[in-house]
């Protein structure tokens, strides 16, 4: 027969072994515990010698530490969950509520940054039973007989030199005005006009869109027109100017201004017509050629200079548009 003995503050530990028997005692002083615990295995029967005994006195020993200390873990965790449950959950405030007016400003502001979806100006479809012509699609009335003698005298009369003018960098262009009173000397007010193909499509510096140009009823061209700007607030400028340019760029169908696509006629008149000179910046005080009109004169804020320079190179032959 052999016994062992543990002993440390609040609890002790007998182990007892004799030939045929194995016994643990268990004492402890904790609440809720019992007493005494005594457990009997008959796993010893197999045992063969003395190391294989101590190592399952080990882990007998492991595995009634570990329930021990469960049984704290345990009542730790209950005493935690009915702290927890004595708490009061903390109150959620709903958020406040938001007008359809503060929505609104929040959804044009994030869309105020991003315009190439377009102006939101798309054109109106109509059905296609519809009596009116639906121009945003229609090709109706497309080449299908020519206007009168009259409309084509007006369209295809030769421009005046004085109409034209000359860009700084060169270039001669008709200005747009001039070209809708062609249109209204061929036409007549009120029976010409241009309707949309799309939506306003603005970009980080232009603005374009489709347009098509209808005369007596009739669809006589399609062109896109464009215009850049420089800051947000010019945008409604643009607008209007790629309006002007889209006008433009159809009257070429119709023979309106031909000459200004014409790379000799372009050449003789600026050798007639124009000249390059040196100004001065009056601010700056920057020098620089441009070029203008012979029959212009200078205007704030250049004034001429008297230095002479490096001939510039000379425009170009060909029209902007």
């Amino acid at each position: 027969m052999a016994s062992f003995i543990f002993q440390r503050a609040g609890w002790s530990l007998q182990i007892t072994r004799t030939s045929k028997n194995f016994a643990v005692t268990f004492s402890t002083a904790l609440p809720r515990r019992s007493r005494h615990r005594t457990i009997a295995s008959e796993a010893a029967d197999g045992l063969r010698s003395s190391r294989d005994d101590t190592v399952r006195r080990r882990t007998l020993y492991h595995g009634l530490e570990k329930d021990f200390r469960s049984t704290r873990a345990y009542q730790a965790q209950q005493a935690r969950a009915a702290t927890t449950a004595a708490a009061p959950a903390p109150s959620v405030r709903p958020p406040p509520p938001t007008s359809d007016r503060s929505a609104r400003s929040a959804n044009e502001v994030v869309g105020a940054d991003d315009l190439t979806a377009g102006l939101s100006d798309k054109p109106v479809q109509l059905d296609e039973h519809a009596r009116q012509v639906d121009w945003a699609r229609s090709f109706h009335g497309l080449s299908t007989e020519a206007f009168s003698k009259e409309a084509a005298e007006a369209l295809l009369a030769p421009i005046e030199f004085d109409d034209i003018e000359v860009k700084p960098d060169g270039i001669v262009y008709l200005p747009e005005i001039k070209y809708r009173r062609i249109l209204n000397k061929a036409f007549g007010p009120g029976a010409w006009g241009l309707a949309p193909r799309g939506e306003t499509i603005v970009t980080t510096k232009a603005v374009t869109r489709e347009y098509a140009l209808v005369a007596l009823g009739r669809l006589v061209s399609i062109a896109r027109g464009e215009q850049d700007y420089f800051s947000p607030e010019g945008i409604p400028t643009a607008v209007e100017g790629c309006k002007s340019n889209a006008l433009m760029r159809c009257c070429k169908d119709l023979g309106v201004a031909s000459e200004l696509w014409d790379p000799r006629w372009i050449r003789k008149f600026i050798a007639d017509q124009a000249k390059e000179v040196w100004v001065e910046h009056q601010v700056t005080q920057k020098r620089k050629k441009i070029w203008m009109r012979k029959d212009d004169q200078i205007r704030y804020p250049f004034k001429v200079s008297s230095a002479s320079s490096p001939a510039a190179p000379r425009p170009s032959s060909s029209s902007r548009y």
